[in-house]
C-alpha cells in the first residue's frame, strides 16, 4: 500500500516540469512583470527578472570537468532528481542550470522541478531546520520510489559560509547575500558537481552493499 509520502512525491513528479519548461515559464512571468509563488512583489519581479538573466548566462558558460563527466556518464542507477523553488530564488536560478548540465550526461537521471507555494505538503516533508528553504532537491530511487537524499538550499562550501554569517550575525544582511552571489560567480557551479557526483556515489554504494 502506498503511503502519504510516496503519494504526494508521486503528485509532485507528475506536476513536475523539465528544466527547458521551467525557463519558460520563469521568461513568461518576466514579460508579466510577476513571479511565480503566493508574494507577488516587485522585489520578487525583479529577483525573477535577474534569475532569468543568470540561467541564460550559467547554460552559455558552465562547464562540466572531463573528471565529473567521466562520473555521471558511467552512473548505472536510475534516478530522479525532483527540485523544489520559485522563480525569485537567487541560489535555484544558480543551481537548476548545473544540474540540468549533469542530468544531461546521463539518461538514468531526470531533472524535474515543481513550485514550492503550489507544493505546500512536499516542502513540508523536507524542511531545512525548521524552513522552507529552497531550493530543495530530492533525489529518488526510481525502481523502488524511494527517497534516496536530499539537497540544499546551497551547496556544502556556501552553505559552510551561510552558517557561520549566522552564528556570528544572527541573520543574513543584503551585503552578505551579495557577497553570496560573487562567490556562486566564482565557484562557476564545481561546487555543485562535485556535491552531487558524491551524492551519486554514495547511494550506489549503498545499493552493493
Amino acid at each position: 500500500m502506498i503511503n502519504l509520502m510516496e503519494a504526494i512525491i508521486k503528485n509532485a513528479l507528475q506536476k513536475g516540469m523539465s528544466y527547458l519548461q521551467y525557463k519558460e515559464l520563469v521568461k513568461t512571468l518576466v514579460a508579466s512583470g510577476t513571479n511565480s509563488g503566493n508574494d507577488k512583489t516587485e522585489i520578487n519581479a525583479k529577483y525573477t527578472l535577474l534569475n532569468d538573466r543568470r540561467m541564460k548566462r550559467w547554460d552559455k558558460t558552465i562547464k562540466v570537468p572531463f573528471t565529473i563527466e567521466r562520473k555521471l556518464k558511467s552512473y548505472k542507477e536510475s534516478v530522479t532528481w525532483l527540485v523544489i523553488v520559485e522563480s525569485w530564488c537567487a541560489d535555484g536560478a544558480h543551481t537548476l542550470p548545473v544540474l540540468h548540465k549533469l542530468a544531461e550526461l546521463n539518461r538514468k537521471i531526470d531533472l524535474k522541478i515543481v513550485l514550492r507555494d503550489e507544493n505546500p505538503k512536499l516542502m513540508a516533508m523536507f524542511l531545512t531546520e525548521g524552513t522552507r528553504a529552497i531550493p530543495k532537491m530530492i533525489m529518488i530511487d526510481n525502481k523502488t520510489g524511494e527517497v534516496i537524499d536530499t539537497y540544499g538550499p546551497q551547496p556544502s562550501e556556501a552553505a559552510g559560509y551561510v552558517n557561520r554569517f549566522k552564528v556570528k550575525y544572527g541573520k543574513l544582511t543584503p551585503e552578505f547575500k551579495e557577497d553570496l552571489q560573487h562567490w556562486y560567480n566564482n565557484d562557476k557551479g564545481q561546487n555543485i558537481m562535485q556535491d552531487i557526483v558524491d551524492m551519486l556515489y554514495k547511494f550506489e554504494l549503498n545499493f552493493f552493499q
